[in-house]
């Protein structure tokens, strides 16, 4: 199927075929059909696969054709469509997308977040909004500060619904639903990567009589992503990561650490190493965040060490790598981090860097996606303790004595040159992130490990 079989505007064909895509994607197949005929719809298609597309191509062909009814000039000034996001990245690269659609279209639009100031965004609503992209928390500002009007909103997206509940956005999405036109008055669509039950329960309260489309297994990674297990004590992380670096050539690999300060820790080892890095977090300005983004997209950093939230709106073509330097907590994260390479049909390879106290993150993850993924044991940084569980001993025969049963036993003491310290064990601090695996910062060797 080509684009042109999907019914859209003459000025969006144009548009997607400057992009360079000629047939649709899965998602853009079932959802903008949907979408045209004024359906109420929930969308489910893993990370990478056209979802936003799937929803603005037919959401601004539907403003186009509801443009000539818009009775008086006030009323064309307040938003029609609005798109929630969770993060600020997120906004932009949907509105980035907006635009790049509605290039050849007389429609405006305008990424809303926290972070910066308010008055440029003041600015654009009084010239006029066709689509608003926002995070919810800057939207309610707006609201009680009377600068932005609600009432005539004739779409409503929720994207990346599952990271909304996640990030404890429900509240404020109530609060938003309840200024908005009626349920049936307007259309309402709903993405997300995964639809765990509480997305489902959420949708029966806002979505009416939806058509529901699901174009992959609930929670599975693309399978265009090769994805492998590179099990290591942690210890030995850093100097795995920078092996990784000069043996495998990477030019831009997006890597993933756990906390905000584990980012920066991570960024500066790289840039020590003479590796171009950047950190991108919560904790960071959104001048900085947006330069790193850039800057990275653009193949001037080799590396961006990104928290979960700050990278859920990177959206990069020809992504090649993605390095778990530790793995999500929640095992559904883990699907939104590889899923920023091998999008859109293309290959991109996934590493996560496993010790033995994540053994348990990686049991969740291989139960969720339903597979056992690949080992490789790096030659130089086998790990002393296995992820497997060790398998049971045999019950013994009757009569028979157990093992070490009437033995001498074995004494405690260590061996000579050895920590009594369980060797290559993760570690974990009073203090050190809630309990979480502290890093080691001794130096082996001549890096700093």
């Amino acid at each position: 199927m080509k684009f042109t079989e999907l019914g859209l505007l003459p000025e969006l064909l144009r548009a997607v075929d400057d992009t360079g895509y000629s047939e649709p994607t899965p998602i853009q197949r079932e959802a903008i059909p949907v979408v045209l005929q004024g359906r109420d719809l929930m969308a489910c298609a893993q990370t990478g696969t056209g979802k936003t597309a799937g929803f603005t191509l037919p959401l601004l062909q539907r403003l186009m054709i509801g443009r000539q009814d818009r009775l008086s000039r006030a009323m064309s000034k307040a938003p029609r469509a609005l798109v929630l996001t969770p993060t600020r990245e997120l906004a932009l690269q949907v509105e980035e997308s907006v635009r790049t659609y509605a290039k050849h279209l007389p429609l405006t639009s305008l990424a809303m977040f926290g972070g910066v100031g308010m008055n440029p965004q003041i600015a654009a609503l009084r010239r006029g909004v066709d689509i608003l992209v926002a995070c919810p928390g800057r939207l309610l500002d707006h609201v009680n500060q009377r600068t932005l009007d609600l009432s005539a909103v004739e779409i409503l997206v929720l994207d990346e619904a599952d990271r909304m509940l996640d990030m404890g956005f429900i509240r404020d999405i109530r609060k938003i639903l309840a200024l908005l036109p009626a349920r049936g008055a307007r259309q309402n669509l709903m993405f997300s990567a995964t639809f765990s039950d509480e997305i489902k329960q959420l949708a029966t309260g806002f979505l009416h009589d939806p058509a529901y489309v699901e174009v992959a297994r609930r929670n599975a990674p693309a399978e265009s992503v090769r994805q492998k297990v590179i099990p290591l004590d942690r210890e030995r992380k850093k100097d795995a990561l920078l092996h990784l670096f000069e043996t495998k050539g990477w030019h831009q690999v997006l890597i993933f650490a756990r906390t905000k300060h584990g980012a920066d820790a991570l960024a500066r080892l790289l840039e020590k190493n003479g590796i171009r890095s950047a950190a991108l977090h919560g904790n960071k300005t959104q001048g900085a965040r947006v330069r790193a983004l850039t800057e990275f997209k653009e193949g001037k950093l080799a590396a961006l060490v990104a928290t979960d939230i700050a990278a859920r709106g990177i959206d990069i073509d020809q992504l090649p790598y993605v390095i778990n330097y530790e793995l999500p907590n929640v095992a559904e994260d883990y699907v939104h981090r590889i899923g920023r390479t091998g999008r859109a049909g293309a290959e991109g390879e996934a590493y996560s860097l496993v010790c033995h106290d994540e053994k348990d993150y990686l049991k969740g993850i291989e139960r969720l996606i339903k597979k056992d993924l690949e080992r490789l044991v790096l030659p130089g940084f086998e790990p002393l303790l296995s992820l497997e569980h060790p398998a049971k001993p045999n019950p013994p025969r009757p009569g028979q004595a157990r093992q070490g049963q009437g033995r001498k036993p074995v004494s405690a003491a260590p061996r000579q040159g050895r920590s009594t310290q369980t060797a290559g064990a993760c570690r974990t601090e009073p203090g050190g992130m809630a309990g979480r695996p502290v890093p080691c910062l001794q130096r082996h060797g001549s890096r700093h490990h």
